[in-house]
């Protein structure tokens, strides 16, 4: 009995314990880095678990309990699910360094008329945010690439072999081999990140 009062007391505290937490691949390698550090430098006996994956699985994860949160992309429509929107994160155009439409400020819509999209796969809440986004501009992107991978659609962006819509955070490194970034002229796609769980 007092083990059992130790052990909840303990983990009611966050002295010990895992976290099991589902994240997107588009969110993971740009927020859990530093995220964990200082969570585990305040929270050092609770250990921390990520598995990463699509916002359907890993809300199919979460009410079946195996994560404790997921980390994804709103919308999210299950009334079985508590959502709390944590930030929202301007989607920016990505382009060839030699492309004509880094000399613009702002993009619009209509200058993406003529260009091959690179986006994510099927199932990606990403791709279909970027697709979301050209339908409600009239815009029919010739898609000429599918990646899983965030970084694959930068490097092919980079090669010249299309263009993208990549998040905020994932174009806020200093790497030289990354594409180009421009934003859109108002309204500019966005989108809202959640932290959803039972």
């Amino acid at each position: 009995m007092d083990a059992a009062r130790r052990e909840a007391s303990d983990a009611k505290e966050l002295l010990s314990g895992v976290v099991t937490i589902g994240v997107l691949p588009t969110i993971a390698p740009y927020l859990l880095p530093e995220a964990i550090v200082k969570f585990t430098t305040k929270f050092p006996g609770v250990e921390i678990v990520v598995q990463e994956d699509t916002t359907a699985r890993l809300l199919k994860l979460a009410l079946a309990h195996e994560i404790d949160f997921a980390l994804a992309s709103h919308p999210i429509h299950n009334k079985r699910l508590a959502v709390r929107e944590l930030f929202s994160e301007e989607l920016m155009l990505a382009l060839p360094p030699e492309h004509p439409l880094v000399h613009k400020r702002a993009v619009n819509a209509t200058d993406l008329k003529n260009e091959r999209f690179i986006v994510m796969q099927e199932g990606h809440c990403l791709g279909d945010q970027v697709l979301r986004f050209c339908d409600r501009r009239d815009l029919k992107p010739n898609i000429s690439f599918r990646s899983a991978q965030l970084e694959t659609i930068q490097s092919l962006v980079r090669a010249g072999l299309g263009v993208s819509l990549v998040p905020t955070m994932a174009a806020q490194s200093e790497r030289d081999d990354l594409p180009k970034y421009r934003s859109f002229s108002t309204p500019r796609p966005n989108r809202k990140i959640v932290a959803a769980w039972p």
